[in-house]
């Protein structure tokens, strides 16, 4: 409760003292950085204030930049259409969720990442061997997360639905404990968590992403934030930043896992193995991107998981397409 009552009060504070809409817009219509607040939330599964501060991105910002946890992305974008956060970096479940939700966000960037860490992980003497077998099983999943949506397609794939085992709606940190306790018989996660699943409880995987998912780790922000000038142009160049820091993470593997280790205590041996499993690979959100996505509305519509339908594109915004093969 004292958890929560703090993350509230940061969301409060931050909001009270983030910028507001047109500061940092001169009477000339230019845009003054120095003047803009960009209020960012992150996860640890994400760890993007992790790999920008690796890859040097956040030694020269013009703006001000403010950072908010939170433990998966569904609750970013909460944040994101409360308007408490200007941007988070999510995979490729929470849009739907909140597009579903009518939520006041924008996709505004993507990249594609390996699926070998979106996995579906028993404990390590379990008798589950296939995923037919998680019938009837207790399977524990962030609801709304890119497990979400892989565990439904494990599932579909076996001819079963949600219906067919005993979904727990856990957040990753209170399913690892469950894991652990034998609470919960498997459990639906993506990196670092797959990989510190399998370090601390020597779980197992049990099917990973491959075959099943798509990648995709979608960069939002708010419609309230696109719709000021001044946190666009700071949008704008945040997009290019974390493009960047991409590339880096790509280039660098052990530099990155060493960072990223020591900014958020994960062991580094876990981070390296999650690392080395999650490469990026930056896309145009105006290629298949939607069509692709569209896939996975489709999927949580027919399986009853949203209340309405989603028409994915109408959430999209491709105005930093062009400065992909050009980020600097």
């Amino acid at each position: 409760m004292k958890r929560r009552i703090a993350v509230a009060l940061l969301l409060f504070l931050t909001t009270a003292c983030g910028a507001g809409e047109g500061q940092g817009v001169r009477a000339d219509g230019s845009v003054d950085l120095s003047q803009v607040t960009l209020r960012v939330g992150d996860q640890k599964g994400t760890g993007l204030q992790a790999l920008l501060t690796a890859a040097g991105q956040l030694d020269d910002v013009k703006y001000k930049v403010t950072w908010s946890q939170f433990t998966s992305g569904p609750p970013i974008l909460e944040a994101i259409n409360a308007g408490s956060v200007d941007f988070g970096a999510v995979g490729n479940a929470p849009p739907v969720f909140a597009a579903a939700a009518g939520a006041k966000i924008s996709v505004v960037a993507v990249a594609e990442k390996g699926l070998g860490g979106q996995a579906v992980v028993v404990p390590a003497d379990s008798p589950v061997r296939s995923p037919a077998d998680l019938r009837g099983k207790r399977v524990a999943v962030a609801k709304g997360s890119s497990a979400n949506f892989h565990l439904l397609a494990v599932l579909k794939k076996e001819g079963l639905s949600f219906a067919d085992i005993q979904p727990q709606y856990l957040q990753p940190p209170d399913a690892l404990a469950a894991l652990s306790s034998g609470r919960i018989d498997a459990w639906a996660i993506w990196d670092p968590y797959t990989a510190q699943a399998e370090s601390q409880t020597k779980a197992r995987i049990l099917v990973d992403g491959e075959g099943y998912a798509n990648g995709f780790e979608f960069q939002i922000a708010g419609k309230e934030a696109l719709a000021d000038p001044a946190r666009t142009a700071a949008l704008g160049d945040w997009v290019a930043r974390v493009r960047r820091a991409h590339q880096w993470a790509n280039e660098h593997p052990d530099e990155w896992s060493k960072v990223f280790s020591e900014l958020t205590g994960l062991d580094q041996a876990v981070v390296g193995a999650a690392i080395k499993r999650s490469s990026y690979q930056d896309l145009r959100l105006a290629g298949d991107v939607v069509d692709r996505e569209q896939l996975v509305a489709d999927a949580f519509s027919e399986a009853k998981l949203i209340p309405v339908p989603v028409t994915f594109a109408d959430f999209v915004d491709t105005r930093f397409d062009a400065t992909l093969d050009d980020p600097s």
